[in-house]
């Protein structure tokens, strides 16, 4: 039977903002569009486990407000089940997103919020949640305290352990042997290595740098390059998908990771795991959105299917 996924992160309401140019400071204009939506790599990355298929637990913390409202509907409408608090006294995280129309550049402001006071004793409540898990997954938008603990409980609890090292940051050496899998794409490969990943060589070297760290299996993310997935085994590269044409990468990472997740969770080697998370990837970059892209379980076993 396959066993459930625990997932430690954060919730963030994306406030998404487009004009012409950024104002000035003093400055109000007029822009030309705005969108609300779910979003944080956590809270994302459930949802495409939920959607694949997978019995996605989500640890985080939130506030009593408008935007929490917005994460348990977003989990529910996906099927994600949350072990959440929630605290009167502080707010839900949100993203303030500039979107500059002409060039589709942009400059974010985050504000985590209470999940930014996520620490060592909120891990050790879900202790059995988290020991329990068949995989369990986390990422860097709460306190590296809190992750490295989580990890810890999930190792002795033989959890097979993913960290999704974003957004890039300096890591303490002692967390490396506590993940049997990591997964940075490639600026965060280099941050971890002081490689710069360019292409499937160097990739292959950052994956061996990560090995020595004391890392299980890194699975380098390449984008349109797919994943060099690098083990004590050797190195391969698992190909990306086409599903269509491309409407927005945001969340591509969370969706890979997400259907990582799933298919380890349901007892699929690394290569095939890795295959799955790319067709989920591929199938979400031609969707507007973060949260909002995750595909389907049965669309996500078509394009496996068009791609043996």
């Amino acid at each position: 039977m396959t066993g459930h996924i625990a997932i430690l992160g954060v919730f963030v309401a994306d406030t998404t903002y487009r004009a012409d140019r950024a104002p000035r400071m003093g400055e109000t204009i007029l822009g030309n569009s705005f969108a609300l939506g779910p979003g944080g790599k956590g809270s994302n990355q459930a949802v495409a486990a939920a959607r694949a298929g997978g019995q996605a637990h989500f640890i985080t913390k939130l506030g009593q407000d408008t935007f929490a409202d917005l994460a348990l509907e977003t989990w529910n409408s996906a099927g994600v089940q949350p072990a959440v608090t929630q605290h009167e006294d502080a707010y839900t995280g949100a993203a303030n997103i500039f979107v500059e129309e002409a060039t589709g550049d942009n400059a974010i402001i985050i504000c985590p919020g209470v999940a930014s006071t996520i620490n060592t004793a909120d891990v050790e409540a879900q202790s059995n949640l988290i020991g329990s898990a068949s995989v369990f997954m986390t990422q860097l938008e709460q306190p590296i305290e809190a992750a490295m603990r989580a990890l810890e409980i999930a190792k002795a609890g033989g959890a097979q352990t993913i960290l999704n090292p974003a957004p890039a940051a300096e890591l303490p050496k002692d967390i490396f042997p506590l993940c049997d899998f990591i997964t940075p794409n490639e600026s965060e490969a280099e941050g971890l290595t002081g490689i710069a990943v360019v292409d499937l060589a160097t990739a292959e070297a950052a994956a061996a740098a990560l090995l020595e760290l004391g890392v299980g299996t890194a699975l380098i993310t390449l984008g349109e390059n797919g994943v060099l997935i690098g083990s004590h085994e050797g190195a391969t590269h698992i190909p990306a998908m086409n599903a269509g044409a491309i409407v927005e990468t945001t969340g591509a990472g969370d969706a890979f990771n997400g259907g990582f997740a799933v298919a380890l969770a349901e007892g699929l080697g690394v290569d095939e795991a890795t295959r799955f998370g790319c067709a989920t990837a591929a199938i979400s970059v031609t969707r507007p959105g973060a949260a909002a892209s995750m595909p389907a379980r049965p669309e996500i076993d078509e394009l496996l299917a068009d791609n043996p």
